[in-house]
């Protein structure tokens, strides 16, 4: 009887700590951290690594499932030549102060770095594995750059940035992720973690080690942001999350208290962005290649490409300056941020379109950049072509409201352009257009408020009022 009763509360004590971690972050430190990083609304994210050479999709090229086109190439030829793409790495035009200063130009306020992708190729140095930027098996080692890592969180820093640091949580490069004896049906861990505990912990331990030496060897970090949802404890799955779990839907449990408690060690107010795993590790929630329709319950990042890969390619599509405002305003309306990825070259630069786009952006923050910064949403947040934000009253300052019209390439402003909407208790007599000063007045219409302006305003991507 005793024994069974010690069973009951075993498991009842295991299911309160499970709930106890699908719950949000409340520790105050952290809490208070998400409001300042919500602050800083836009980020830049950049893919990068040994696949940049062959211009394909990052890691996932290598994955063996039915979504993924290799072209009809033979799977394991072009595994072994795929891996062995770190002998070729050779970025030697790398230049993170010039993507810091261009970074910073456009408005961007913190940044993201692919440390390691799915494929295991580490772009830091890692005492963990010899698959590195570091290792002399790299022609990239001799430079001084070499733990290119170091190199942008140093540089970002310098100007100001917060520094985050993606890293997979998956290893296909690992011996005891993907191991040799058995076929790699998908993305998943190819044995059952169960079965062989020992290597499941030599994983866990691998993993545990490479996140401690980049929260621990680059100084404060402020976002520790982890990829490979499918990597997840059981509690914690779901029937979205299921089926990426593969043919097997094997659990792998890397156990994150633990990592979290180390990652914190010397940098208790880290962000953690456990991706997809909800609850107390994803300090922020990262809808992908997408915007949600209105404001969620959460704190939230759209991260998105600004071409249509994640990852450097030749001939990408990239889009306009136009559409990518659009974007920062619409997301920033709705309480979100903006992360924008650009993937660099093999050779170590910035594409150039993507280089002018961001020249563009800077021109336009610098002009907007008060409407953005800082700001909260405010009801409606989005109608037709408008979209709203707020810096709340304090006891420094009143509260101040913006109402963006969103220009389409071409498009100049109306004089007269009617919101449809309630502006019941803003400062109508004393309306401007940030970076012009045309006079504006604002008269009540029958569906909502007139607003006319006096003379012409050039202005390109989107206009704002602040009220």
């Amino acid at each position: 009887m005793k024994k069974l009763l010690s069973v009951i509360l075993i498991l009842i004590g295991v299911s309160a700590f499970a709930q106890d971690l699908t719950k949000p972050e409340d520790n105050p430190v952290i809490t208070a951290r998400i409001s300042e990083w919500q602050d800083l609304k836009f980020g830049f994210m950049m893919h990068w690594g040994m696949y940049s050479q062959w211009g394909v999709v990052e890691s996932w090229s290598i994955c063996n499932e039915d979504w993924i086109d290799r072209g009809g190439a033979d799977y394991i030829k072009y595994k072994n030549d795929y891996q062995a793409l770190n002998k070729t790495f050779n970025p030697t035009k790398f230049n993170p102060d010039e993507w810091a200063a261009l970074a910073k130009e456009a408005g961007m306020k913190y940044v993201v770095f692919t440390t390691k992708h799915h494929d295991g190729f580490c772009m830091y140095d890692t005492k963990e594995t010899t698959y590195s930027t570091v290792d002399a098996s790299c022609p990239f080692s001799d430079n001084g750059k070499a733990d290119i890592t170091g190199e942008i969180v140093k540089a970002f820093r310098n100007q100001g940035f917060w520094t985050g640091l993606y890293f997979s949580k998956a290893d296909w490069h690992h011996e005891d992720y993907w191991a040799a004896q058995w076929a790699t049906p998908d993305r998943n861990v190819n044995y059952d973690p169960q079965k062989y505990p020992e290597r499941w912990q030599r994983f866990s331990d691998f993993t545990y080690n490479q996140i401690k030496e980049l929260t621990h060897n680059y100084g404060d970090i402020d976002i520790l942001w982890l990829d490979g949802g499918w990597i997840r404890p059981e509690y914690s799955i779901d029937d979205e999350t299921r089926p990426w779990l593969g043919c097997k839907c094997y659990i792998q449990d890397i156990d994150m208290p633990k990592i979290a408690a180390m990652a914190r060690e010397n940098n208790p107010d880290l962000l953690i962005v456990d991706r997809s795993v909800h609850g107390k590790y994803e300090n922020y929630q990262t809808p992908e290649q997408q915007v949600p329709d209105t404001l969620l319950p959460y704190p939230w990042e759209t991260c998105m490409s600004m071409g249509n890969s994640w990852s450097y390619v030749e001939s990408d599509n990239y889009k306009t300056t136009n559409k990518i405002i659009h974007l920062l305003v619409d997301i920033v309306a709705k309480g979100g941020n903006y992360l924008l990825n650009v993937g660099p070259s093999p050779e170590g630069e910035l594409p150039s379109t993507a280089v002018s786009r961001m020249h563009e952006i800077g021109k336009w923050m610098k002009i907007n950049g008060n409407a953005i910064y800082k700001t909260r949403p405010i009801y409606p947040y989005c109608a037709g072509k408008w979209r709203f934000t707020q810096v709340p009253a304090s006891e420094n300052g009143k509260q101040k409201v913006y109402a963006f019209y969103l220009l389409e390439e071409g498009e100049t402003l109306p004089q007269s352009i009617e919101v449809k909407c309630d502006m019941k208790g803003l400062d109508k007599k004393h309306p401007k257009i940030l970076g012009f000063k045309n006079k504006v007045s604002v008269k009540k219409s029958a569906d909502g408020y007139l607003i006319n302006i006096n003379g012409d305003v050039k202005a390109e991507h989107a206009v704002v009022f602040e009220f």
